[in-house]
């Protein structure tokens, strides 16, 4: 490229800032441009298969698993190829008092009683990192222009996929439900790893009074064709 850059910039001195441009255009385009990704409005928790409700605290809280293509998230990154099993988290608060989940514990537990936290970013960000995106994309240009090599930036899908997808907020109003994916290792866990797995949440607490509400414990089960499914 450097050579034929040198043999184009004595042709005609100006092309070099063809090329600029033309660089800066493409990238600036919607080709390039992130665009902010929005999950599926969630309904509420009592309405998905998987469920668990506390009726005299009038709180439920749901798992949707993401091990079929229909319930995964269209993340910018395909972390279920890479053993992060994405679950959707839905709480549903039908009290009058307002639920915080800021000192919330949301653990998988599976069916050999292997505990697994929620991923952080740095673990996602260890394990989505390859060779592949280190080398980056290939993306042609209109001939005589060689192809530029985009690097994915890793990190920064991570954030967003974490903006788009994670939970907008920890308060919990009253009559309202409130969603969030998190993401769980199941590398080493036996298959089916929802197979006798749950999903345990703790520390749930009203926010004036700081009362914490007994855990919820949330029976999962690998998908399957009779399986029932959220009432869309």
């Amino acid at each position: 490229m450097r050579m034929l850059r040198t043999r184009l910039s004595v042709a005609c001195p100006g092309f070099l800032l063809v090329i600029s441009a033309v660089l800066g255009i493409l990238l600036a385009s919607p080709l390039f441009a992130e665009k902010p990704r929005k999950p599926t409005p969630p309904l509420s928790a009592q309405d998905y298969p998987m469920h668990d409700a506390h009726e005299s605290e009038r709180v439920t809280i749901a798992a949707e698993p993401g091990d079929t293509k229909e319930t995964r998230p269209n993340t910018r990154l395909n972390y279920f190829d890479h053993d992060m099993m994405p679950i959707r988290i839905i709480v549903t608060n039908d009290s009058d008092f307002a639920l915080t989940l800021d000192d919330a514990r949301i653990h998988f537990i599976a069916g050999d009683q292997t505990v697994v936290p929620a991923a952080t970013d740095d673990d996602l960000q260890r394990r989505m990192i390859t060779l592949g995106s280190a080398k980056g994309t290939k993306i042609p240009l209109p001939m005589p222009l060689p192809p530029i090599t985009v690097h994915h930036d890793t990190d920064k899908k991570i954030l967003d996929d974490e903006n788009d997808f994670g939970f907008q907020t920890t308060t919990v109003k009253p009559h309202t439900t409130v969603a969030g994916y998190l993401f769980y290792d199941m590398q080493g866990l036996d298959p089916p790893v929802l197979a006798k797995a749950t999903l345990e949440v703790r520390k749930v607490r009203f926010a004036v009074s700081n009362k914490a509400l007994d855990s919820f414990e949330i029976p999962l089960s690998p998908a399957t064709k009779d399986a029932p499914a959220a009432k869309r």
